[in-house]
């Protein structure tokens, strides 16, 4: 028998939650450690629709990236997930900023997907990878290509070598990456852009869901090889957001 617990230190042993960034809101946040794991779903994010498919299925554990209670709380009732979630008896456990930054986390899944031999810097949550010597466009064709999407991007009109990463909203980061010629994240703003350009350095927005959604499969894989008596199954989840 496997318990909540039993996943949560699992998942704790190779992203351990006291590595989350201070304004994150990681580890187990709803439910009963000591409850028995029937059936477990991964997702990306934890929404109405990923709870109800969860209780189709029979499950009662959802282990997400994205935290499903990110800021406090004023009212817990029917119809917010939390609730439903609570109420169905299904337990989450959420990893965030500290599957970003471990060993084989959203950043190092990025990385093999580009076909990156990436490494750690000062910050572990960012991966630094040393590439062939292209252009801006090439890697934005890359971005497209290798995750089906859009990618919007600043060109700085120099050649790329050294490349930073950091999945999900990580454009902030930027300025703390260092010596770089490129820095890929998933969702970046107008003046992020400006100031990448001002500091010689090409940016690449290749969306938010779109650079994190391919931990889920990984993530997947890796719990059901420890656990391997419970069935555990990946829902995949469309982008919420659309593009014309």
């Amino acid at each position: 028998m496997a318990t909540v617990r039993d996943f949560f230190e699992y998942i704790n042993s190779f992203a351990p939650i006291d590595t989350q960034e201070e304004w994150d809101n990681s580890g187990m946040l709803v439910g009963d450690m000591n409850a028995e794991v029937k059936k477990a779903v991964v997702v990306l994010d934890i929404d109405l629709w990923s709870a109800k498919k969860a209780k189709e299925l029979g499950a009662n554990l959802i282990i997400s990236h994205h935290p499903v209670i990110f800021s406090a709380m004023k009212k817990f009732t029917k119809g917010c997930i939390p609730f439903e979630l609570a109420s169905n008896s299904i337990n989450a456990i959420c990893c965030h900023t500290p599957l970003d930054i471990a060993d084989g986390g959203t950043n190092d899944t990025l990385a093999d997907l580009l076909g990156f031999n990436a490494y750690k810097g000062a910050d572990p949550i960012l991966r630094f990878a040393d590439i062939d010597k292209t252009s801006a466009e090439s890697l934005a064709d890359l971005l497209a290509s290798k995750l089906r999407t859009t990618v919007r991007f600043a060109d700085c009109g120099k050649p790329i070598c050294k490349v930073a990463i950091c999945t999900g909203g990580g454009a902030s980061l930027m300025h703390e990456a260092g010596s770089i010629d490129a820095f890929i994240t998933g969702d970046a703003k107008h003046n992020d852009f400006l100031d990448a350009l001002d500091a010689g350095i090409s940016l690449f927005a290749a969306g938010h869901y779109e650079t994190e959604f391919p931990v889920v499969p990984v993530l997947k894989d890796k719990l059901q090889e420890k656990f391997t008596e419970i069935e555990i199954i990946n829902i995949h989840q469309e982008n919420p957001v659309k593009f014309k």
